[in-house]
């Protein structure tokens, strides 16, 4: 009997002694120390702090360093619309006197969009579709404080635009180094779709991957030129214009700026600008803009006929140099008419479209480098020209 008691006894020590290991386990798993006072615990961790934990990753991390820093943006803007009290019949506006009857009118409207702020004393990103033409600029942080913001300068080609406003120790979010994107990481747009950030002063986010990079499209009918953009399926809707697309880390690798829709709202394919783009675009808005009136000097034309056997090509390819300005860059840089361009920057040129083109959707300015290969009687050479300034139209006055 003694010995039946002495085994449970040992047998309850043990189970104990086990139940207050797991006990000190758990407490240290679960990151919540335990109060102790007589090896017995007087709290466990409870169980809404451990759901949280399970359901905190690095998505809801980063969308919780950057949310902050978003902001929505309203814009009052004055826009020349056509005057729709001129009738569209050419012959009858023939006998309208346009000081009475203007073809267009100034017409007042809003708009909304999306921008992020990327320094401590309020310095702003957004698109600039999103503020052009705009008389007045309201930006709303999650805070719920307005301010009245300015633009400092923008860059109508690459839809840029930079606002200051007027505060200190703000949010910000930090650049990533979007030459480092991967295709199918995870990605967050973070905006004011459809204005709903003026429900409750706080930002939509979407989350999607990488879909694809350096996706270039030629100039829209407004002039921009967008190259080199992130595509990701992340829904963004109209309003997310100007918002950051963040990576998994919380740092903007792009913004977002256009999508391909047939209804209107997102189908999956959304760009942005990355964001070593908008880094360098913001150095040059702050010193003042950039100048794109550069000076090439050179007409060119299609081969034609027989054209490229009596120029010693080896192919019916390129384009014939029909004209070059003295003085110009291509000048300067020993081009002559007959010869004839087959390369532009290491881009083949199989006819004068091709170096238009070329010329048209990059983003060139003065002080760039173009090497051209051109054939000159069968000669294969390269050339280096540099863009200037647009030379000014010298004006004479009657003596």
């Amino acid at each position: 009997m003694i010995q039946r008691d002495y085994a449970r006894q040992s047998t309850v020590a043990q189970l104990n002694a086990r139940l207050d290991s797991l006990q000190w386990l758990f407490s240290v798993q679960s990151n919540t120390k335990a109060i102790r006072q007589d090896d017995t615990p007087l709290s466990l961790p409870s169980i809404q702090d451990q759901l949280y934990q399970s359901r905190e990753n690095a998505i809801t991390r980063a969308i919780a360093r950057t949310s902050d820093a978003v902001v929505g943006i309203s814009v009052d803007q004055i826009m020349e619309v056509q005057n729709p009290f001129v009738p569209r019949d050419p012959l009858f506006r023939m006998f309208l006197d346009e000081r009475y009857w203007p073809k267009t009118v100034r017409k007042q409207s809003s708009g909304l969009g999306s921008g992020f702020i990327v320094t401590t004393d309020g310095y702003i990103v957004t698109n600039e579709h999103v503020v052009r033409d705009a008389s007045t600029i309201t930006v709303t942080t999650t805070a719920g404080n307005k301010y009245a913001a300015k633009v400092v300068g923008t860059d109508e080609l690459l839809d840029m635009a930079l606002l200051k406003i007027e505060d200190k120790n703000l949010p910000y979010i930090e650049w990533a180094n979007s030459d480092e994107a991967i295709v199918g990481e995870w990605v967050v747009a973070i905006g004011n779709p459809y204005g709903l950030f003026d429900v409750n002063d706080q930002p939509s986010v979407a989350v999607g991957v990488i879909s694809a990079l350096n996706r270039d499209f030629e100039r829209d009918s407004d002039g921009r030129l967008y190259t080199d953009m992130i595509q990701t399926d992340a829904a963004i809707n109209r309003g997310n214009s100007g918002g950051p697309l963040i990576d998994a880390e919380g740092r903007a690798i792009g913004m977002n700026s256009l999508i391909f829709t047939e209804s209107g709202g997102s189908v999956g394919i959304g760009f942005a600008i990355p964001s070593n783009r908008i880094v360098n675009a913001i150095e040059d808005l702050v010193k003042g803009g950039v100048d794109r009136n550069y000076w090439l000097g050179i007409r060119a034309n299609d081969l034609r006929g027989m054209m490229w056997k009596m120029l010693g090509l080896a192919e019916n390819r390129g384009a014939i140099v029909t004209g070059v300005d003295p003085g110009s860059p291509a000048a300067r840089a020993d081009i002559d008419v007959e010869d004839v361009i087959i390369e532009i920057n290491n881009r083949e040129i199989t006819r004068s479209q091709d170096a238009k083109d070329f010329m048209n959707n990059t983003d060139l300015r003065v002080g760039d480098k173009l090497t051209f290969q051109i054939s000159r009687r069968g000669k294969i050479m390269t050339k280096q020209v540099e863009l200037i300034p647009i030379p000014k139209v010298r004006s004479y006055t009657p003596g």
